[in-house]
């Protein structure tokens, strides 16, 4: 038999060969030593960068120790599965205030369970190779946004990208159009060397952002950052950002869409994360007459149906009040008021008075527009 060390390095390249032949686009293998970032992540808990996301600081120092999370863990298996759609010129509808935007990763199906069951059979394949060639036992687990896991920096210490300075982490053949995934394992796998990181003096993400959430390099507060108000807010969304928001009714993409390194985002081979057609490019109206017997069922297997028809309301209602003045607007409003929750009608009222202030702009400028060419005092 070869030494230890010699067949773990090949295992673990086998390892990486399967990870491709169940779909990822990318493996890579960390050891479990996180202290470098135990004092960031409690500062940015303190800080109370996280919100209303209680089970982010509910287990503590944990997230940064996989071995307390899981006992015995000497390795994590970090893998990132590409998710942008061959059609994905989606920012196009940022620039129509009558069209929904909703952030790519969630206009197709849902990643968690399907990238949780290919890591648990990437576990099993290890488990299989180790009992026949070499008379082990694999105690492995996985994970996809499931428990309390530093994902990002696991993923930026087994080599799969650095991390940006939006906290996302970029590779360099694929930009940051991709979901991250972890498979703990009790074997000592050789590691993998992290990347450079090649952000360099650029600060486009940091300046674009909307809600100026980044508020420094690495550092997002979440209850600033859309994507956190509009899914995991649960409560009214403050009304300094309501005007912010625009027509994003769930996550936002502004720091990946300008990012230089996302002009090498890599297509995905993953049909079931291409749009749904009952998502895409719709219509804001058309989304918020949706029952919510017709919302779950378009959002059936969707990330989006996490936050339900009350929270869909409420998003749409803050869009339907950054749109264009239309008296269409104004009816669908006033028509849905009837019946809905008191968080909902927070927000539909707030959308009928930016409807009516723009109403009320537009009919000046109409007024001003007929004096202009009768050749009329301008406050005729």
């Amino acid at each position: 038999m070869k030494s230890r060390i010699t067949d773990y390095s090949l295992l673990s390249d086998k390892i990486k060969q399967w990870g491709l032949e169940l779909g990822f686009a990318q493996v890579g293998i960390a050891d479990i030593d996180l202290s470098q970032h135990e004092a960031q992540f409690q500062r940015w808990l303190d800080n109370n960068y996280h919100g209303e996301m209680e089970y982010m600081a509910t287990h503590g120092m944990m997230r940064a120790r996989p071995d307390e999370l899981v006992p015995g863990t000497k390795r994590v298996i970090s893998v990132r599965m590409n998710y942008l759609p061959p059609d994905a010129s989606f920012a196009k509808n940022l620039k129509s205030n009558q069209k929904a935007y909703i952030s790519r990763y969630a206009l197709g199906r849902d990643y968690h369970k399907m990238m949780r069951n290919k890591l648990k059979k990437l576990g099993q394949k290890i488990e299989q190779e180790l009992d026949i060639d070499y008379q082990e036992k694999l105690s492995f687990r996985p994970f996809v946004d499931s428990a309390p896991v530093l994902e990002r920096q696991l993923a930026d210490k087994a080599g799969l990208g650095w991390t940006g300075k939006h906290s996302l982490i970029i590779n360099k053949e694929a930009g940051s159009w991709f979901f991250l995934g972890e498979l703990f394992v009790d074997i000592p796998l050789p590691v993998d060397k992290p990347v450079e990181e090649q952000c360099g003096s650029c600060v486009a993400c940091i300046k674009l952002c909307p809600t100026n959430a980044i508020v420094e390099p690495y550092v997002v507060d979440a209850k600033r950052c859309i994507s956190y108000l509009t899914i995991e807010l649960k409560g009214a969304i403050p009304e300094e950002f309501r005007p912010l928001l625009g027509n994003r009714i769930y996550g936002c993409d502004d720091c990946q869409l300008i990012c230089p390194w996302n002009r090498y985002g890599q297509i995905t081979d993953e049909k079931d994360f291409h749009p749904r057609t009952q998502l895409k490019d719709k219509n804001l109206i058309e989304l918020f007459l949706w029952d919510e017997a017709t919302f779950l069922k378009n959002t059936e297997g969707s990330p989006i149906r996490r936050i339900g028809h009350e929270r869909w309301l409420r998003n749409i209602s803050v869009a339907l009040g950054n749109a264009a003045w239309s008296q269409a607007i104004i009816d669908v409003l006033q028509q849905r008021l009837a019946g809905v929750s008191e968080l909902v009608e927070v927000h539909i009222l707030w959308a009928l008075e930016q409807q009516q202030k723009k109403k009320l702009t537009n009919k000046k400028t109409q007024r001003l527009i007929k004096a202009i060419e009768k050749g009329l005092p301008r406050d005729a």
